[in-house]
């Protein structure tokens, strides 16, 4: 479907979390409240046709059996076909640049083409992408399985396996690797002896560094009864082949040297040391240090690059990435958004009200499945003991939330 000239454009980069919330919220309670709602065509531009449940990468590596695939993966067209015609377009394909003064966006199609497309409200919703290509949608979804695929064929003769990064994902990647090829030490034991397949995590700190010290000695007790040594205090310097781990050299073999000087043999090498924000397309003077969109941690607004453009989820600097935090975020962001769309349209300022103002939950807030019955972890400042991480999020991450947000349906009512 070609761009309609006609329409007022409000376009999200990005088909996950932040980017599909934004755009059911719009198309239920922003447009249908405008003057002119047919005026409106939210657009979401999304590198991959199907969303994921991402939180879910380290369990759903090891095997499709893992996950009820059509829950995993959903499409992302289809959840929008509920909405009038000419409401909503769905485009395949990748931002390549934000001119934020000509106010348009240049997209890289699935088929090679581009397309330039006008907005009258810009919602960057872009994300973050992994080091390592198995624990993200970093492109399509069909790259993503066939990452798996790669993996999974060389995971059987794999003697020795090292894992950088002591965050969430790097903990329970090396978890449910650890007890799938392990199995899991006697009630009594404190670690596994003799483990088939050795697992070494590398953190150049100390793990979970959210989460407070006592819940983080607890998680390296229940790696260690998965046959995983947990390093800390040294950082991997160079890996050797170059790019072993990531799409390049996915399964090589590998030798990973430590600051301190020591060297580990990998048979496989996962690198899961953070994610860096996508935000290749937009200019550096929009942007924080880290590579971030710099947001108004209130408003959400991008304020430097002209009115009416915001951000959403981990691509923005306005909180910590966590999916909790994006969808605090969501119902703030428009309720902003339709404040600045019923301006322009002619609104006084004294009849849509203030702001609303989004304040980050700074407490203590993060769940880590280690292996499919056992977990660490924290809500609102609260330590859960293991059995409440399993139910909430280690039965199958999160996968019993998604359904919802994909659909829209979590988004029925206006908040």
């Amino acid at each position: 479907m070609a761009q309609d000239s006609s329409k007022k454009n409000l376009v999200i980069l990005g088909g996950s979390y932040g980017g599909i919330s934004t755009a059911h919220y719009l198309l239920k309670h922003v447009v249908p409240q405008l003057p002119n709602k047919t005026s409106y065509q939210v657009v979401l531009v999304s590198t991959s046709s199907q969303a994921i449940c991402r939180p879910a990468c380290p369990r759903a590596l090891i095997s499709d059996d893992m996950f009820p695939q059509e829950k995993l993966f959903v499409s992302v067209p289809q959840q929008f076909e509920q909405y009038p015609d000419g409401a909503f377009r769905f485009i395949q394909g990748t931002a390549t640049e934000l001119n934020h003064t000509g106010r348009y966006v240049t997209v890289s199609l699935k088929d090679s083409d581009t397309e330039k497309i006008a907005y009258h409200a810009l919602i960057i919703a872009t994300g973050t992408s992994t080091v390592s290509p198995l624990l993200g949608l970093n492109d399509d979804y069909e790259s993503l399985r066939a990452t798996w695929n790669t993996f999974r064929a060389a995971l059987p003769n794999a003697k020795h396996i090292v894992i950088a990064g002591g965050g969430p994902t790097g903990i329970e990647t090396a978890g449910e690797l650890g007890e799938y090829l392990n199995g899991r030490a006697g009630w009594f034991a404190s670690k596994l002896e003799n483990p088939k397949v050795p697992i070494t995590l590398v953190t150049g700190s100390k793990i979970l560094p959210v989460l407070r010290p006592a819940i983080a000695r607890k998680a390296e007790g229940f790696l260690a009864q998965v046959g995983v040594t947990v390093v800390k205090g040294s950082r991997v310097v160079t890996v050797s082949p170059t790019g072993a781990g990531t799409k390049s050299a996915l399964t090589s073999n590998a030798t990973v040297t430590l600051e301190d000087g020591k060297t580990l043999e990998a048979d496989l090498y996962i690198p899961a040391t953070g994610a860096a924000p996508n935000t290749g397309f937009i200019h550096e003077s929009l942007l924080t240090a880290s590579g971030n969109v710099e947001t108004n941690a209130s408003t959400l607004r991008v304020d430097d690059a002209g009115v009416r453009v915001y951000a959403v989820g981990d691509v923005g600097s306005h909180a910590r990435p966590a999916v909790h935090n994006i969808l605090n975020t969501v119902p703030t962001l428009c309720a902003n958004i339709k404040r600045d769309l019923l301006i322009t349209e002619g609104k006084d300022e004294g009849d849509v009200g203030d702001d609303h103002m989004f304040k980050e939950d700074t407490r203590e807030t993060q769940l880590v499945p280690i292996g499919k019955s056992k977990g660490v972890g924290a809500a609102m400042g609260f330590q859960l003991p293991s059995f409440l991480v399993w139910l909430i999020k280690g039965r199958d991450y999160w996968l019993w939330t998604t359904g919802g947000l994909w659909s829209g349906s979590q988004w029925a009512k206006e908040l």
